[in-house]
């Protein structure tokens, strides 16, 4: 199988970059940036939304709030208007398979079930060996559900587990897995989120190079990143190393009157996220493929309809 493309940035050699090391990598980040805006990919995506958003909607499993058999949320899912479903690994193969061929839905992706209860980056070998166990039932979930990527967190930072090692450790296992992606064809895809670990899209960027696999990428969460970041920004860093996107809203406002976490009780269109802003920037690195929702207001049916005609909005504007 044809690996997929690996990202335009080039591979960092060392964690720290030194001054030289920094402007040679901004150079050629804006050199790489420049020869993509005339590729001829893009130069086509220019001439409208109608050609240039190839974007399927689909919904992530364990936001889908209401209760029911596998099928029976399919189902629903499919009646709302979404394509797919990024189920979560561990399920009942046999009737996630037989859910989708009833239904039609596709599955866009698969999300790790593991990663939180078993991270990478324990200082226990006995639980990193069960992450990396996590992780290839995830690869080899998402092989008999069509899925070509797997959504995995690849650590956490803590009191207890320091940024330095964090890095060290989660790289250790996620290599372990690269030759079981490769051969199923199945892309490793890190998501950035609320672990204190990848906090800025240069590192993010270089972490991902350092494994010299085009069978790792990043699964990009429009809504982690506003706590510390801006969506639009990271997107043009990372490039196309981003294998699948979440499509997530959060508010800064309600955040800092409520809590950090509060931030995300808001529907899309009605936080912060500078949607087009962020579109454009989709559109700039070449992105198209699965959009998947990882919103609440997924607990009924007429939820989900209301979600797929927000990430209508979304992917046209």
């Amino acid at each position: 199988m044809e690996p997929p493309h690996v990202g335009c940035y080039g591979n960092l050699k060392s964690p720290h970059m030194n001054h030289h090391t920094r402007r040679s990598f901004l150079q050629t980040s804006t050199l790489a940036l420049s020869a993509a805006a005339l590729s001829p990919t893009l130069v086509a995506a220019a001439e409208g939304p109608a050609t240039r958003r190839a974007f399927k909607k689909a919904i992530m499993w364990e936001t889908v709030g209401f209760k029911g058999t596998i099928l029976e949320k399919c189902k629903a899912i499919k009646e709302a208007g979404f394509e797919g479903i990024e189920p979560s690994s561990h399920m009942n193969q046999d009737e996630v398979v037989k859910a989708m061929e009833v239904t039609g839905l596709q599955a866009a992706s698969v999300c790790c079930s593991t990663h939180w209860s078993k991270p990478a980056s324990d200082p226990s070998p006995a639980v990193r060996e069960a992450s990396l166990a996590g992780l290839k039932q995830a690869l080899r979930d998402a092989k008999r559900y069509g899925a070509t990527s797997v959504l995995f967190v690849p650590g956490v930072v803590n009191k207890q587990v320091s940024y330095a090692d964090a890095y060290t450790r989660s790289q250790a296992v996620i290599r372990e897995a690269v030759p079981l992606a490769e051969e199923l064809g199945v892309r490793i895809a890190l998501e950035n989120v609320w672990n204190s670990f990848h906090l800025s899209p240069l590192e993010a960027a270089r972490y991902v190079d350092e494994f010299k696999s085009p069978w790792v990428g990043w699964h990009f969460d429009c809504g982690n990143v506003c706590n510390y970041g801006f969506p639009e920004q990271w997107i043009r860093i990372l490039g196309q190393r981003i294998s699948r996107i979440h499509i997530k809203e959060f508010s800064r406002q309600k955040a800092d009157k409520e809590g950090k976490w509060k931030g995300f009780e808001c529907k899309l269109l009605e936080g912060d996220n500078d949607w087009p802003a962020i579109m454009q920037a989709l559109d700039d690195v070449g992105y198209s493929g699965w959009a998947i929702s990882e919103q609440g207001g997924a607990d009924s049916l007429d939820g989900m309809k209301d979600l797929v005609a927000r990430m209508g909005k979304i992917l046209a504007s």
